[in-house]
């Protein structure tokens, strides 16, 4: 196998010539380039853009308290997040790719930063999605930067470990956030949500602009594929799009069918592009590689399964449960917890015995788990939830380093960065697909469900309008209780409420289950990325 060579652009007084071939070791170069520190300084980075998806939920009620926002506005403030995040992630990974990822990470570090103190500084709903967007698309730059840094600064036998480490800041902080959200909300401010990444983003751009070390392929892109980046964009749009949209416009309706429609004529014509221009935005040539496409699926079907599932967790902990956010956020602990120890501890297991056998066994044992909260009450305990809770992160840790690493490692070196996007991209959709896809099990199951419910119980009959209202906080386990209903009344209402939710999200846990028990096959298609020794190993001029 042929090495690809890189170049280093060094700063004053780094010693390029006579790197070992070892950079662990780190001889002669001081910290600049250091592996482990090249690691906690993509981390803090990465820190950012992990929590500000999930640590957001929590300001929305205050911030449309304060700004006068409307439910749709409120929607927004999330989804413009994830589409321009979705949508540039892969073509922000080729600007690493082709200008540096050190570059490209402080540029998107710097840009995050700035859009959120942007953001605590709005006086309207306007400026905060705007900002929003600005985020994601900084966040994009930042991400397939980062897995870029560590593809290229690590050698291959400790490559797992620094992506177990890597996936377990990511999962630490999804999941922190609405602990760490609900802290600030309630003793400082929602714009303090955004602040915290000022200063967040200071650290990270001083320990970049000291630490990190830009590597380059010798034939790393040199030009352009811009009519491949408006095809693949535009498609990308669409799709997540019409998975955003689908649960408010129906799955039957014209423009859910349209956008889903033009998405896939969007990427047939961008696959169709990508064979004939010179340099493309992605060589379809990287889908001969049966690992890295088998990454890919599995990574989207893991996103499908873990968020498509957890979306309804959150809604049972604080609406059926009654918990308040920081006590909903506290029971996630065994989730995140097992995701911070399992990580580095399936990144040793990867680099000894390959991917193949943890990543089949990190989606069974989710499988187990999704099921396991398919069994879940209105009266069950934290012990047994801790337990399913727990069993999902054991399962997760090693599906989030085996993949990434499988698409990471299986990309030549000059793709680094395309194949750090496309992992984030394959995450982000899956997200959305899952949360389309299984938010749709929900409605079907509380539409088929409450009427029946609501008359076995022996409650007064609802018109229509009112019968939609109802399943409306219903799919959310909310009871439709009107103020001044009698007591005995009603609790009759809560029982049917919290029972038709259970009975949707059991459901909804079970497809999920099917989910993963599938990408249990996908994994068994994966191997040890065959390039990863082209990243630190290969020669420095």
């Amino acid at each position: 196998m042929t090495s690809q060579t890189t170049v280093d652009k060094t700063g004053p007084g780094d010693k390029a010539p006579g790197v070992p071939s070892d950079p662990t070791t780190n001889q002669g170069r001081g910290l600049r380039g250091h592996p482990w520190f090249t690691l906690l300084t993509v981390a803090v980075g990465v820190m950012m853009v992990a929590l500000d998806g999930t640590i957001v939920a929590i300001a929305n009620p205050a911030i449309a308290k304060d700004l006068g926002a409307t439910w749709a506005d409120v929607q927004w403030i999330t989804n413009a997040y994830f589409l321009a995040l979705a949508v540039t992630l892969i073509t922000a990974g080729k600007l690493g790719d082709r200008f540096g990822h050190r570059q490209t990470f402080l540029i998107g570090v710097v840009g995050f930063a700035a859009a959120s103190g942007a953001i605590g500084l709005s006086n309207s709903v306007a400026f905060v999605v705007t900002f929003r967007v600005f985020q994601g698309l900084f966040g994009a730059l930042l991400m397939p930067a980062a897995l870029g840094l560590l593809r290229a600064t690590f050698p291959a036998e400790k490559l797992n470990m620094a992506i177990g480490i890597w996936g377990m800041v990511i999962g630490a902080s999804t999941a922190g956030g609405p602990i760490l959200g609900g802290f600030l909300v309630e003793n400082v401010s929602w714009q303090s949500v955004f602040w915290i990444n000022v200063p967040v983003g200071v650290l990270a751009v001083a320990l970049g602009a000291w630490i990190l070390l830009d590597h380059r392929a010798e034939n790393a892109p040199r030009s352009f594929d811009v009519l491949g980046i408006a095809l693949l964009s535009g498609a990308m749009f669409c799709l997540v799009w019409a998975l955003i949209k689908a649960p408010e416009w129906g799955w039957g309706d014209g423009q859910t069918w349209t956008f889903l429609v033009v998405s896939v004529v969007g990427f047939v014509l961008f696959a169709f592009w990508e064979t004939k221009v010179k340099e493309p935005l992605i060589p379809l040539a990287l889908f001969r590689s049966v690992p890295l496409s088998a990454g890919v699926v599995l990574m989207v079907l893991m996103a499908i399964a873990f968020m498509g599932g957890l979306f309804f967790v959150t809604f049972y902990l604080q609406n059926v449960h009654g918990m308040s956010p920081i006590d909903a956020g506290l029971h996630l602990l065994p989730l995140t917890g097992m995701m911070i120890v399992g990580s580095p501890l399936a990144g040793a297991l990867i680099t000894k015995a390959g991917p193949r056998i943890p990543l089949a066994g990190g989606m069974a044992l989710t499988a187990i788990a999704m099921y396991g909260m398919s069994t879940l009450q209105t009266d069950t305990g934290s012990a047994v939830m801790s337990l399913w809770f727990a069993l999902l992160g054991l399962g997760l840790a090693p599906v989030m380093v085996g993949a990434t690493e499988v698409i990471v490692g299986n990309a030549p070196l000059e793709l680094s960065g395309v194949a750090g996007g496309l992992q984030q991209a394959a995450m982000q959709i899956g997200g959305s697909l899952g949360t389309a896809v299984l938010g749709a099990v929900m409605t079907s199951k509380v539409d088929s469900d409450f009427a029946g419910n609501w008359k076995d119980a022996g409650l007064p009959p609802l018109d229509e309008a009112q019968l939609a209202q109802a399943k409306q906080a219903v799919q959310q386990g909310a009871a439709p209780v009107a103020e001044g209903t009698p007591a005995e009344i009603a609790a009759k209402i809560t029982t049917v409420a919290h029972d038709t939710f259970i009975s949707g999200m059991s459901l909804a846990s079970l497809v999920a289950a099917g989910v993963a028990a599938v990408a249990v096959l996908v994994a068994f298609l994966t191997k040890r990325g065959v390039n990863a020794e082209a990243g630190a190993g290969a020669a420095h001029i």
